[in-house]
């Protein structure tokens, strides 16, 4: 790959809008596509996303649950490669939902895994923890950046639990504040959108704005989970992230792939989704 994964993030989103679909093959939507909770449904199901979104407009990169593949242990492994290979194959960019975080060569263990050259598992991008402190993410920063891949480090979530840490500090020195800082320091100099990207929940970004973090300063492509059936608007998205709005990749899970398993059904909910997202 020759340009970095900022730039080929802020060119997918400028042509097919700023519209993440993630794929979370819970069990009950599972039952409900008419599957079995099996290794074999999880294939037909991922597989069915994937062909969706190659063929419309309106998928800027596609996130795969990790979780949700693990829990069949190496055979949902072996699923969630071939999801990430299908999605290669039709040229949409991929988020591997992980949320590694760890320290020294474990870190470069997890690095290595989801993002080096020739890994089975390997994506354009990681969704990576900083609770163990944001340097112990360096060995997957480095390897991303080495390897024109990037990152998503989370920073402001929309949990009720996540309050407790990341709010924690002096006032205008939140850890969120300092998570978003440092990515900043790792984006300055990019021309383009950065490649090491934010996680900030759909619902929160008036939260951004009271503890005093310039989400728009970072140059950082920021996730933004929590669009559709988990409650954030469009329009609240687009206004409560402001200035910062242009790199907002909003994710929807649950509220695209409750109309599958029908191919048509699933292509308008995207059209439908990335219209919202987009008309103002």
């Amino acid at each position: 790959m020759s340009q970095t994964f900022g730039t080929r993030l802020a060119q997918a989103m400028a042509h097919h809008g700023p519209l993440c679909l993630g794929i979370d093959p819970h069990r009950h939507l599972l039952h409900d596509w008419g599957l079995n909770d099996t290794p074999a449904g999880l294939s037909t199901f991922s597989k069915t996303v994937v062909e969706a979104a190659a063929e419309t407009t309106g998928v800027a990169a596609l996130k795969p649950q990790v979780a949700l593949y693990e829990r069949f242990g190496s055979a949902g492994f072996a699923v969630l490669e071939e999801t990430l290979q299908l999605a290669h194959q039709a040229d949409i960019l991929t988020i591997a939902d992980a949320k590694r975080g760890d320290i020294g060569s474990t870190m470069q263990g997890y690095a290595q895994a989801w993002l080096a050259d020739g890994s089975s598992l390997v994506a354009d991008a990681v969704t990576l923890s900083p609770y163990l402190g944001y340097e112990s993410l360096r060995p997957a920063i480095d390897l991303a950046l080495a390897h024109q891949r990037g990152v998503f480090i989370l920073a402001l979530t929309s949990n009720p639990e996540g309050a407790s840490v990341q709010h924690l500090g002096a006032e205008n020195d939140s850890v969120a504040k300092r998570v978003v800082e440092a990515a900043a320091r790792d984006n300055r100099g990019d021309e383009t959108l950065g490649s090491v990207g934010l996680v900030v929940g759909a619902t929160v970004p008036a939260q951004a704005a009271a503890l005093g973090i310039d989400l728009a300063g970072a140059n950082a492509p920021i996730l933004a989970p929590g669009y559709g059936s988990q409650g954030a608007e469009a329009k609240s998205i687009r206004d409560g992230f402001g200035e910062a709005w242009p790199n907002v990749l909003v994710n929807s899970s649950r509220g695209i792939l409750q109309h599958g398993p029908n191919l048509g059904d699933l292509k308008l909910a995207i059209g439908d989704a990335r219209k919202d997202l987009i008309v103002k």
